[in-house]
């Protein structure tokens, strides 16, 4: 594992957690990055290992992250609550116009760890629920273009999901449910 690049091996760990919703997608990506499910999964159980060593039950933070991205490409000042958070972002290259993005609180512990569109990039711009196909769109894609969105939590870590009612190329409204790992939309569920 060791002579694989840390952010090769970053975006195994990424795929992982998506391969249990669209798995035709994540063989499609581990062709494309040269590597089998073996490699993927030897990825995540040496990330999960990363993150379990010590027996530490803190999220990971910038320095896990860090460790296998390298420097960050950006860093800024955000609020959140009462403190000022950090958010950094570094280039995916699997996705060229998404970025990984950790915020993290003073002290390096990241509360929110997933993947945005990267600032110079243009985003998908989803109207109707044909719009939303697999890995097309970030949460605050959706979110922006399907007001009022209502967050709901996801079924494991670094899953996320978002409720909200889209009409469909014939206009017509649907309740949906939207599932997205590590901040990526993977599928819908209609209600």
């Amino acid at each position: 594992m060791d002579d694989i690049p840390g952010p090769l091996r970053f975006q195994l760990v990424l795929l992982r957690r998506m391969a249990d919703h669209n798995p035709a997608l994540v063989e499609d990506a581990l062709r494309e990055l040269g590597v089998g499910k073996d490699v993927m999964r030897e990825a995540n159980r040496a990330w999960q290992g990363r993150l379990r060593a010590g027996r530490r039950q803190l999220p990971a933070g910038v320095k896990d992250y860090g460790a296998l991205l390298g420097a960050p490409e950006a860093r800024e000042d955000r609020p959140f609550g009462d403190v000022r958070a950090e958010a950094y972002r570094w280039p995916v290259p699997l996705w060229p116009d998404l970025r990984f993005e950790a915020v993290v609180l003073p002290g390096g512990t990241a509360v929110n760890a997933w993947l945005v569109r990267a600032a110079d990039a243009k985003g998908p711009g989803p109207r109707t629920l044909e719009d939303l196909t697999p890995w097309s769109a970030t949460v605050d894609e959706v979110a922006h273009a399907f007001p009022p969105a209502t967050p709901r939590e996801g079924d494991t870590d670094n899953r996320f999901r978002l409720a909200f009612e889209a009409p469909d190329r014939d206009g017509e409204p649907h309740g949906v449910t939207a599932e997205f790992a590590w901040g990526l939309l993977q599928r819908l569920e209609t209600r």
